[in-house]
C-alpha cells in the first residue's frame, strides 16, 4: 500500500560538460612528481601577496584608494562656509552684542 511506503525523490547528479576531469587529474600529478623532484617550487600562499587582490581588481575601488589623500571632507567645507557667512553677516549689520 501507498500510505506506509513513501517513495524518495530521484538524487541530483550534475555533469559537467566544459571539463575534462582525466586531464586535470595528469596535470595534478605531473606538477606534484615536479615538485617532489625539485624542479618546481613548493606553492606557500603568503598574505602579503593576497593583500589587495580584490581591489586591485575592481576600478572602483581602485580609483578610491588612489585618490583617499586627495579628498577633502565635505563637512569641514560646510563648515568654513557657514563661519565665513557669520563673519560676513554680522560685519554688514555691525551688531557685536551677540559675540
Amino acid at each position: 500500500m501507498g500510505m506506509f511506503s513513501i517513495r524518495k525523490p530521484r538524487a541530483f547528479h550534475h555533469q559537467l560538460i566544459y571539463t575534462d576531469e582525466r586531464k586535470e587529474r595528469l596535470r595534478e600529478m605531473e606538477e606534484k612528481a615536479k615538485r617532489d623532484l625539485g624542479m618546481l617550487p613548493e606553492k606557500e600562499i603568503d598574505p602579503r601577496d593576497i593583500k589587495g587582490t580584490f581591489i586591485n581588481g575592481t576600478t572602483h575601488l581602485r580609483r578610491k584608494k588612489e585618490n583617499a589623500g586627495k579628498t577633502i571632507h565635505v563637512g569641514l567645507i560646510l563648515c568654513i562656509i557657514v563661519f565665513l557667512l557669520l563673519i560676513w553677516y554680522y560685519l554688514q549689520t555691525g551688531n557685536w552684542s551677540v559675540f
